[in-house]
């Protein structure tokens, strides 16, 4: 089915005002928004998926109008205190259209992050008395057209509504390309970073930066067992690193984050900043873009994230944006006996080969595991 059609129909509703966090099996969806609406007022890319339903709430209570949420289902877990205790109709009775990417449908392969979330995912719907319908690749317009209808008296009776779309369900065919000025590439950062670590335990984020260090390790002929690849879980694998940083204070322990994973759960660089961990660097690649699932901008180039850091405790603060300076910063943060933060300016872009981990999840946890026993 076409966006435009998709669209047309929640315009039925009255719905026009957009606010989300991009997901890769959205990605028709998204592309059309920033062609038509930009970043704008009526389509806003938030930090979380309970911040966008927080926004679309306050739109709703300004305008009377339904709003429209979008996001992966990794993200229902961020909205259910906001729809249980903010949206409910025993609570504000506040209307609003979710759109959720399926991802782990059952019966189709994915990877592990997604598998128990998209067995759940209805079922989670359900429980939060969020009536929902699958949109998949042979729903036709007459149908959507259906549902949209009995959707209508719910969502005029203050309770929300959920179209659940499944695997290339949605098509657009205008191309939408995402870059910036910048330079260096996320792969080379990391493969710097291996170098400058070297045997130090690593935690990587969600998305392209956990393949491209799995994929470097294999080129450096090291093992894995560094490396926890945080594949699920976006915008923790800082907080997951301050765990480990705390639990082993001789041993230096690196993260290797990302903007849109930064600001999904920006509280953490206060939590660490308190905790001041002398042991921990956290550097933070920033391209401005949620590329794992689209590229569509993040508002990390707005945010000033060094200026946070610092704000929060952090000792030792640096913002990069070539070769030589990331490197100056990793053998300073090496030695160093501070907490840091190295904030790195990256291109927007990936090899078009990068591959995936071909250990699974729980052979990642068990060797890194295996390793952490053996530092002190």
């Amino acid at each position: 089915m076409q966006v435009s059609v998709f669209i047309e129909q929640l315009k039925r509703v009255g719905a026009s005002h957009f606010v989300g966090v991009p997901d890769s099996q959205l990605k028709a969806l998204c592309n059309y928004l920033y062609k038509n609406c930009g970043i704008s007022p009526d389509h806003i890319i938030a930090a979380n998926e309970g911040n966008c339903t927080a926004l679309a709430a306050g739109y709703y209570l300004a305008t009377g109008k339904v709003p429209v949420v979008y996001m992966q289902n990794s993200g229902l877990g961020n909205v259910v205190n906001p729809i249980a205790s903010l949206l409910n109709d025993r609570v504000y009775g506040i209307p609003c259209v979710f759109v959720i990417g399926w991802r782990g449908e059952p019966g189709l392969k994915d990877e592990p992050q997604h598998v128990f979330q998209g067995a759940v995912t209805l079922d989670l719907l359900k429980v939060m008395d969020v009536a929902s319908f699958v949109v998949r690749k042979d729903t036709t317009e007459q149908e959507l057209a259906v549902k949209t209808a009995e959707f209508q008296p719910l969502l005029a009776a203050g309770k929300s509504v959920a179209f659940v779309v499944a695997k290339e369900a949605l098509t657009y065919d205008e191309k939408v390309s995402f870059k910036n000025d910048f330079t260096m590439t996320r792969e080379e950062v990391i493969r710097h970073v291996t170098a400058v670590s070297g045997e130090d335990p690593i935690v990587s984020t969600t998305g392209k930066a956990s393949r491209e260090l799995f994929e470097i390790r294999v080129q450096n002929g090291q093992p894995h067992k560094y490396d926890f690849l945080t594949v699920g879980s976006m915008g923790h694998s800082s907080s997951i690193a301050l765990g480990i940083a705390l639990s082993k204070p001789h041993t230096k322990v690196w993260c290797i984050d990302g903007d849109g994973a930064a600001l999904m759960h920006m509280g953490a660089l206060a939590v660490i900043g308190s905790q001041h961990p002398r042991n921990l660097v956290h550097i933070v690649i920033n391209n401005g873009a949620h590329e794992s699932v689209g590229g569509l901008p993040t508002v990390a180039n707005h945010a000033r994230l060094a200026d946070v850091a610092r704000a929060c405790g952090y000792g030792n603060i640096k913002v990069v944006s070539a070769l030589e300076e990331l490197d100056e910063s990793l053998k300073e943060a090496k030695d160093a006996g501070a907490l840091t933060f190295i904030e790195t300016k990256t291109a927007i872009g990936s090899r078009a080969d990068l591959g995936r981990p071909t250990t699974s999840a729980m052979e990642n946890r068990d060797s890194f595991m295996e390793y952490l026993k053996e530092l002190r």
